[in-house]
């Protein structure tokens, strides 16, 4: 684990993420990338230089999930459970019977999620992107989009003051499919009437077989985000990028 501590602390240091006595809320859906950033943030403030507290925030979309195993971890790795219940899945699939949810569904949640940080007085929330996921959102945003374009490392939300992160940006997905699997973290399964139907399965399609005749596509991909025209990729340490782990 001490290997991907290291991954998860060079992208804190190379994009500042984390500063002295900051209040680090962590969003934890119960998937395999939020469950893998709680432990590796539990684990990181430990031995930061930067001293940073954590809190782990899930947000009940009313389907019916069972949430008692992350409240144990969060007992087990010392770090406060915040479990705020709401109705989105009810209102999205019953009520408004939303052909593409995924967007509004995206939106209510992180309304739901920035709330909550308000209300608890914390000034950063922590998502679990990792590596794959800022290649296939770039490539979604050019083949759906026409826009050269992907979330950012850091983002400033002006009109709350709060300031998102993603810390697992230097992670592989299967490396972290590989953690979850050997530490037994309590993934849940999604009750998403849409999940594994959506365009980003499709580009997620798209990258493995593309890597299939070039295998280097991903770190070009991510590369490529790291310099121009993306300037917020742009990392302030010596940051080699990482190959498939």
């Amino acid at each position: 684990m001490q290997r991907l501590i290291g991954l998860v602390r060079r992208c804190v240091e190379d994009y500042d993420m984390i500063q002295p006595g900051d209040r680090v809320g962590v969003g934890v859906s119960g998937g395999k990338d939020s469950l893998a950033l709680l432990v590796f943030l539990a684990e990181l403030r430990k031995y930061n230089h930067n001293p940073f507290t954590i809190e782990a925030i899930t947000i009940d979309m009313g389907l019916g999930m069972d949430y008692s195993g992350i409240e144990q971890l969060c007992k087990d790795l010392e770090v406060p459970f915040h479990l705020v219940r709401t109705e989105i899945g009810p209102i999205i699939f019953d009520h408004r019977k939303e052909k593409n949810p995924c967007s509004m569904c995206s939106k209510m949640r992180r309304g739901a999620l920035n709330q909550a940080l308000l209300d608890l007085g914390l000034n950063k929330l922590a998502l679990g992107h990792h590596y794959d996921d800022a290649v296939e959102t770039f490539m979604m945003s050019l083949i759906y989009e026409g826009r050269i374009s992907c979330f950012q490392p850091v983002t400033d939300l002006d009109r709350t003051g709060i300031i998102q992160i993603r810390p697992m940006l230097y992670i592989h997905e299967k490396t972290i499919d590989s953690f979850v699997t050997r530490k037994g973290l309590p993934v849940l399964h999604n009750r998403c009437p849409v999940d594994k139907h959506t365009k980003r399965e499709e580009i997620k399609q798209l990258v493995y077989d593309l890597s299939a005749t070039y295998p280097d596509l991903k770190e070009r991909i991510f590369g490529a985000m790291q310099r121009l025209p993306l300037p917020e990729w742009g990392p302030k340490g010596r940051y080699k990028r990482p190959k498939e782990q």
